[in-house]
């Protein structure tokens, strides 16, 4: 749904059925108005959604219709509430809860939002719509202009217009036919394949990464952008904690049963949206830096009695050490007598060993000596 614009008048609309008072707009989308109204029978706010045309588009009353039975039989919280839906005259409308706040497309930011505050948006999102996909409803336009930001820190999925029931996916699309925002159908959308949940999931995943980098993951339009989808998975951004990195890529896998289900998704989202995320991320602008090669620090100089103490702490490591590359050298000068003419000689080992290693070193001579 494109930005409101509140100084264009309502065009010969005072109020819907005499009950809803209309104030002003708050939103446009493909084939209806959104406005903000009041319900003059319980005094509250509400917004009120009008299609625009009955006539121009026989498929739209249609969708208009199905998203208000939709909506009717749904209940989550992240999903705006219908209120009330009917005819005035040649007009339809829905009325359903005014959500008060921006959608995620005007909350968008040139440079980006932060991942965490991404992840808690996305992880609501993927709520809302793996409840969706409970109930055998696919939403088929997931875009930012859909996902509202209350004031109150909820975050909705709007816009059912073109959702379509996955029992009866003949329903509202003629054969063949793509409906959807360009910019956020998945691959097989644009080829026109069969409606599942991944399609949502995939479309979602699109809608992250515009909101972690501040622009489309597939900027543009027209065929070249729909071909680079079919053969290209979209550039995660760099910086990302490893879980939201991992989950993301999935999501905008090319084939659909590639990606997770919904109910993961919002568990690794919540996860990272609970943690420090806090880094803006941004598109790598070239091929990925190369690791600099590890450094040692400095070991800081000794001073004083604890650097003594630290010293006698590392004496029984030293003393392991020589007594180690001892036993490996006289093994290998023993081998090699015995290899040159048959006859073993007698190990020589070093007086100051510990007697337990000298009994040792004499039983491996003659181990090794037969």
């Amino acid at each position: 749904m494109s930005p409101p614009d509140r100084s264009a008048p309502v065009p010969g609309i005072a109020a819907v059925s005499d009950r809803y008072e209309i104030e002003h707009a708050v939103g446009h989308g493909g084939m209806a108005d959104v406005y903000r109204g009041r319900d003059l029978v319980l005094e509250r706010a509400v917004a009120v959604k009008i299609l625009r045309d009955v006539t121009a588009d026989p498929g739209a009353r249609e969708r208009f219709v199905a998203e208000a039975r939709t909506l009717a039989g749904l209940s989550h919280p992240g999903l705006v509430t219908v209120l009330d839906a009917g005819t005035d005259g040649q007009r339809l409308y829905l009325v359903m809860e005014l959500v008060e706040g921006p959608t995620l497309a005007d909350a968008c930011r040139p440079d980006g939002l932060d991942a965490g505050r991404v992840a808690t948006i996305g992880a609501q999102v993927a709520d809302a719509l793996a409840y969706v996909h409970s109930r055998g409803i696919v939403h088929r336009d997931v875009k930012p202009a859909n996902v509202l930001l209350s004031t109150d820190g909820r975050v909705l999925l709007a816009d059912f217009g073109i959702a379509k029931l996955t029992e009866n996916a003949a329903a509202l699309t003629a054969a063949g036919s793509v409906i959807g925002t360009a910019a956020y159908l998945a691959p097989e959308q644009l080829r026109g394949g069969p409606i599942s949940p991944a399609l949502d999931v995939y479309s979602l995943g699109l809608v992250l990464i515009e909101a972690l980098t501040g622009r489309p993951a597939y900027p543009g339009g027209g065929i070249e952008t729909a071909a680079a989808r079919l053969s290209t998975p979209p550039v995660i951004p760099a910086g990302l904690p490893a879980g939201f990195s991992a989950v993301l890529r999935r999501m905008v896998s090319l084939r659909p049963e590639d990606r997770p289900a919904l109910a993961e998704v919002a568990a690794v989202l919540r996860a990272v949206g609970d943690g420090d995320g806090t880094a803006t991320v941004r598109l790598p602008a070239g091929p990925p830096a190369a690791h600099p090669a590890t450094r040692m620090l400095p070991t800081p100089p000794a001073a004083g009695p604890p650097a003594l103490r630290h010293r006698a702490a590392r004496r029984p490591f030293v003393v392991a050490g020589v007594v180690l590359a001892a036993v490996v050298l006289l093994v290998i000068g023993l081998v090699l007598l015995a290899n040159r003419d048959g006859a073993p000689a007698e190990p020589r080992i070093p007086p100051n060993l510990p007697a337990e290693i000298s009994e040792d070193l004499r039983d491996l001579h003659e181990a090794v000596n037969g």
